[in-house]
């Protein structure tokens, strides 16, 4: 009962966290079109509104059990996270936009950035424990680690996709001939191996990193109960 507690409060706290967190960057976003009454860098709540899709998604298959659903079901919510995770850290590459001839506030606009893309990696990495938790509790943590690290490196290459060729989520539904034919072609490009390890890698270390924090500081807090 006391482990139950413990678990809600975290939850609680987590959320309310996330909210000031967002509402801070959404706040820095409305006082920067105040000043400049530019819209430009508007796009960047679309994009968090993305990379929170698959933490929403570990939340309902925690909350309403979703992983113990048929096969099936299990195979089409994975898919669908899947698909959007990359979107998480992708916000970190909108940086490239302070070149841009509308960034007229390069200090305010590269904090701006930081804070959004913080946000996003936050929900990613999340998301991405959860989902280490669920394959953990249904299979075994050798084939979870195993998983997340190829999970981390999809990332990362999802990344370039949606940087460089220009894809979103949603093309493997909506034009999936072409998207393979230039995932075919861009494999023998190094800069494609260099992001797709560069961005994956640090995935992989936050998300360990994060993780073990998590973990200590839950074992403190029951320790601290008993």
């Amino acid at each position: 009962m006391k482990i139950n507690n413990i678990k809600y409060r975290k939850h609680h706290s987590l959320y309310f966290n996330l909210s000031l967190s967002i509402g801070f960057a959404l706040l820095l976003l409305l006082f920067r079109m105040k000043l400049t009454g530019s819209y430009f860098y508007f796009f960047l709540v679309w994009n968090l509104f993305l990379a929170g899709i698959p933490f929403f998604i570990t939340q309902v298959m925690k909350y309403y059990s979703a992983w113990q659903a048929s096969t099936w079901q299990k195979i089409t919510l994975f898919s669908i996270w899947l698909l959007f995770l990359p979107n998480s850290p992708y916000i970190i590459t909108d940086l490239i936009h302070l070149h841009d001839d509308d960034s007229i506030l390069i200090w305010l606009d590269l904090f701006l950035v930081f804070v959004f893309a913080l946000n996003g990696l936050l929900l990613g990495l999340l998301s991405l424990i959860d989902m280490y938790g669920f394959i953990a509790k249904n299979y075994s943590k050798k084939i979870s680690l195993v998983t997340n690290f190829s999970i981390c490196l999809l990332c990362g290459y999802g990344i370039y996709l949606g940087r460089f060729l220009r894809f979103n989520s949603w093309d493997i539904l909506t034009k999936p001939i072409f998207l393979f034919e230039q995932i075919g072609s861009s494999l023998a490009q190094p800069k494609v191996w260099a992001m797709t390890f560069a961005f994956g890698g640090l995935l992989w270390v936050l998300f360990s990193v994060l993780q073990s924090v998590s973990g200590m500081r839950e074992q403190d807090i029951i320790k601290e109960e008993t």
